[in-house]
This record gives structure tokens, C-alpha cells and sequence, in this order.
């Protein structure tokens, strides 16, 4: 076989070699963005699990909320606190009268988160009072306040800060009875809050006391 006959399958296996090198280099590509997506469905995963988490923690805390509230409507267990007696089926006393602000506030005040009810049609209170206002800007009650009652916020992965709420005025008459004798019930609207304060959950439910 001449020299130049034996020179020509040189180039062959050189060429192979080049593009094998590429394959490889593509498949490494490759196998990157499969571990990155996995990554980033991981971290999106447990990023949907941590505020599903929260929230429930967030309604939880509103839970416990509407149950401090009934308490303080019924029979709150500190005597010292307790304000039970302005709540009555046959008396609007320490709810605001008309022409007042809608709900009284003062972190003092003891008619704290007592809001009048609101005509058919009329923005209700609870659509307008700001539940994250504390001091003498708040209009709602901080958990505990009248019945004594705690709950531990703050630690781990507890809730931020203690659920409140606020309790408005309704009026109830059963069918047949004189309108010039209301009577009432309560309508309680509670919020409460996750690890974090941006995840909130607000509850809402009804409440009459038989004296």
C-alpha cells in the first residue's frame, strides 16, 4: 500500500473524536437544566407547603379569636377584667349610640371593639375598622384583654402577634314581636395571624346571649 493511500484514513477516527467531545458537552447541558428544574420545582414545593402551613396557623389563631370573644360576651373568668354584664339580649349598653363613632376605641378603654350595627345597605364595621392599629388607635380587642385568657405568639412557629377582634350590634326581633322592644345578638369578626404578619385569616360568626 503506497504512503499516500495509508495518510488518507487518518482524518476518520479524528473526526469521531470531535464530535463525540460535542455530544458529550450537550448531554452535561443537558443533565444541568434537568437538576436545575428539579431544584426549582423542589424550593417551589416547599415554599407552597410553608404558606399553606401558615395559614392554617393564621386560622387557628382567628379560631381562637371568635372563642375568647364569646367568652367575653358570656361569663368572662377574671372578675377583675370581665365586662360580661354590658352584654345582654335586652340592652344595647356600651355599644355606641347614634351619631358616635362607629366602633370605640382606646387600648383603655373598656367598651374597647364595640361597634354599633349598621343600617340594610350601610358599610358594616368590620369593613372599616383597621385590626392592625394598636394603642390608642385601636378599635379592636387584643386576645385575652377582658377574660384573662393567654396564648403564646411569637416562638417558633407560633403566630406573630395575638389574634382580634371586635363585636358589633344586631338587632333581633322574632316574628310577631313589637319593633319598640329589640332585642339583640352579636356578630363577632375575629382575625388572626401566621408566623408571619402578612398572613392573616379573618372568621366571622354570630352570638347571642340568653340571659
Amino acid at each position: 500500500m503506497s504512503l499516500a493511500a495509508r495518510r488518507c484514513v487518518v482524518p476518520g477516527p479524528a473526526r469521531q473524536t470531535g464530535i463525540a467531545l460535542i455530544v458529550s458537552l450537550l448531554m452535561l447541558v443537558v443533565i444541568m437544566l434537568l437538576g436545575t428544574s428539579a431544584g426549582q420545582i423542589a424550593l417551589l414545593g416547599e415554599k407552597a407547603s410553608r404558606n399553606d402551613r401558615d395559614r392554617l396557623l393564621a386560622f387557628q389563631a382567628a379560631e381562637a379569636g371568635l372563642m375568647d370573644a364569646e367568652v367575653d360576651i358570656e361569663h368572662s373568668p377574671d372578675a377583675a377584667r370581665s365586662r360580661s354584664q354590658l352584654f345582654s339580649k335586652d340592652s344595647a349598653r356600651g355599644f355606641p349610640g347614634e351619631g358616635d363613632e362607629q366602633c370605640l376605641g382606646g387600648q383603655t378603654h373598656a367598651h374597647l371593639g364595640l361597634c354599633k350595627g349598621t343600617r340594610d345597605g350601610a358599610t358594616p364595621a368590620w369593613l372599616t375598622v383597621d385590626f392592625l392599629a394598636d394603642g390608642l388607635h385601636a378599635h379592636s380587642v387584643p386576645y385575652g384583654m377582658f377574660t384573662g385568657q393567654t396564648l403564646q405568639t411569637g416562638v417558633g412557629s407560633l403566630s406573630g402577634r395575638l389574634p382580634r377582634y371586635i363585636v358589633e350590634l344586631m338587632v333581633y326581633n322574632r316574628q310577631g314581636e313589637s319593633a319598640d322592644k329589640p332585642s339583640y345578638f352579636y356578630r363577632i369578626t375575629a382575625i388572626g395571624f401566621g408566623a408571619r404578619d402578612t398572613t392573616q385569616v379573618v372568621l366571622q360568626t354570630f352570638y347571642r346571649k340568653e340571659d
